[in-house]
């Protein structure tokens, strides 16, 4: 499983392009056999579901380092994030002393209507008492439910004990993290992944905005690891004119699929700069490398993943699946951008660690493909395959250290914790703020505010004498920007985070050169 699935956790790699059921032959193979002769003759116990598995696992380990099984119990969680909705109650929480905390309530949904409140404490769901005994996947399992169907719960709120009856609903998961302007007339879109709603959330957003002034345009794509390829090419497809190639995609027993322009886009003409980085994989690379082979787009960041290979899923009897690479894609200029594989999944995995140590990630000279083949965009610009898209403007990494420290306060929730005492203590003084950029710009921790963290990281066994200025200035954006997503969610927290961001700053300067 950590062969085969690691980095599709991680970057929500798939392009998948179908879900399928295939016939197979009824004649046993020689792993049917030996598993089956396990099972019979083998001295010991063993769980032959988990020893199937495994061979399956090593067997597609072979092949490239995106097929991988799925096996049934986490088929359905996987399934949900590329739908972009859950049936739930719609809340975000966490364990605090053992007892369940409500830490952000989704608008609209089930649990909004029925009256909970951010602060709020679970005390019992149904008949099972949840405070003081219970872990996240178990109040996972005793919230979420079939839609229409209905959920009592006991709320413990200040000192008062309140019962709530909640509706279960579809719950949304939304891939599009932020849209607001960063100039009067330069708007900014950021896609977390692909999922079968982002070509919705994204049209709605682009018209939000232009319907604000906006002219220009800074789509945000860093760390999307991908998704459902067909939304990348939506996407493109706003941006690009006529019946334009936005990608192709092939492989041995998969004929040429050409995938083109078929509308007139909703932003055809304005200028456009994509940030990427070089965990911006998969359909990211999609949308990327058909926007700069058409001289559409200035790509602005570091060299992206280089993952060209696209997946089909296939289901399986026992409700497990398959997702296995039947083709490559290749942007507009016939470039493939997957990086090699030849030696080995664990040579692959470290790729992104050899970046860093060879100064790819500070040094412009060198972010492009090793040894790349060269091609042409429509404008007669240089760019490379085999192994990501290479950006046209270079952002180096912050490769500063943060201290010990601080990953110890993030490893024992310490900052998650204090801003969210912090927020319930000051809720109204927040919200007169009424925009996320008053508060980005007028929102500043007081000494007193920053004496309270100091102890209450004590209080919870971290002593933070020895942080260093860098140290204090990362904690206090981030802790600025999660007090922000209480308020404004989402948004909130990349306005904070997004100020100051050198290479949003790039992108606004290339804006403002180009003619």
């Amino acid at each position: 499983m950590v062969l085969g699935m690691v980095l599709g956790y991680k970057l929500k790699e798939n392009t998948i392009t179908a879900t399928s059921i295939f016939q197979f032959s009824k004649k046993r193979s020689p792993l049917q056999e030996v598993l089956d002769l396990v099972m019979l003759k083998y001295v010991d116990k063993v769980d032959t579901d988990t020893l199937g598995n495994d061979a399956i696992q090593d067997m597609l380990s072979k092949l490239d380092p995106h097929s991988s099984f799925i096996p049934a119990r986490r088929l359905t969680d996987i399934n949900e994030d590329l739908q972009g909705n859950f049936q739930g109650i719609g809340i975000e929480f966490q364990i605090f002393h053992d007892t369940v905390n409500v830490m952000n309530v989704v608008p609209d949904g089930p649990s909004a209507k029925a009256g909970l409140m951010i602060g709020d404490k679970f005390l019992k769901v149904g008949d099972s008492a949840v405070a003081g005994k219970i872990t996240s996947e178990g109040i996972k399992k005793l919230l979420r439910g079939p839609g229409g169907s209905t959920v009592q719960v006991e709320i413990l709120r200040g000192k008062e004990k309140l019962p709530f009856t909640i509706t279960r609903g579809l719950i949304p998961l939304p891939s599009l993290d932020a849209a607001y302007l960063l100039t009067p007339s330069t708007g900014y879109i950021r896609i977390s992944k692909f999922a079968e709603t982002t070509y919705e959330e994204f049209m709605a957003s682009l018209e939000k905005l232009q319907g604000m002034g906006m002219k220009d345009l800074v789509l945000d794509i860093r760390s999307n690891g991908g998704g459902i390829l067909g939304e990348a090419v939506d996407m493109a497809d706003e941006f690009l004119s006529d019946d334009k190639l936005i990608v192709y995609t092939e492989g041995n027993h998969v004929s040429r699929q050409e995938y083109r322009a078929k509308r007139p886009g909703l932003f055809e003409k304005g200028k456009v700069v994509l940030l990427i980085d070089e965990a911006s994989a998969s359909a990211s690379e999609v949308l990327a490398g058909a926007l700069q082979d058409w001289d559409r787009a200035e790509i602005v960041g570091r060299r992206s993943f280089g993952k060209g290979l696209v997946q089909e899923q296939y289901d399986l009897s026992d409700g497990s699946a398959l997702r296995l690479t039947v083709a490559r894609y290749y942007t507009p200029s016939g470039r493939s951008i997957q990086k090699p594989y030849d030696k080995g999944v664990d040579d692959y995995d470290n790729d992104l660690v050899r970046r860093y140590e060879h100064g790819e990630m500070v040094n412009a000279d060198s972010n492009h493909a090793e040894h790349g083949k060269a091609y042409k965009t429509n404008g007669g610009k240089t760019v490379y395959g085999g192994g990501g898209i290479t950006p046209d403007y270079f952002v180096a990494a912050d490769t500063s250290a943060i201290g010990n420290i601080v990953t110890v306060l993030y490893q024992n929730n310490v900052i998650n914790n204090f801003t969210y005492f912090y927020y319930l203590a000051n809720a109204d003084k927040l919200k007169a703020y009424q925009q996320p950029q008053r508060f980005v710009r007028d929102f500043q921790w007081t000494d007193k505010d920053w004496q309270d963290f100091l102890r209450f990281a004590k209080q919870s066994g971290i002593p933070v004498a020895s942080l260093t200025e860098k140290d204090r200035y990362f904690l206090n954006q981030r802790m600025k920007a999660l007090i922000a997503r209480y308020v404004w969610r989402s948004e909130g927290f990349f306005e904070v985070m997004n100020d100051g961001d050198r290479a949003i700053e790039k992108a606004v300067e290339v804006i403002g050169n180009k003619k």
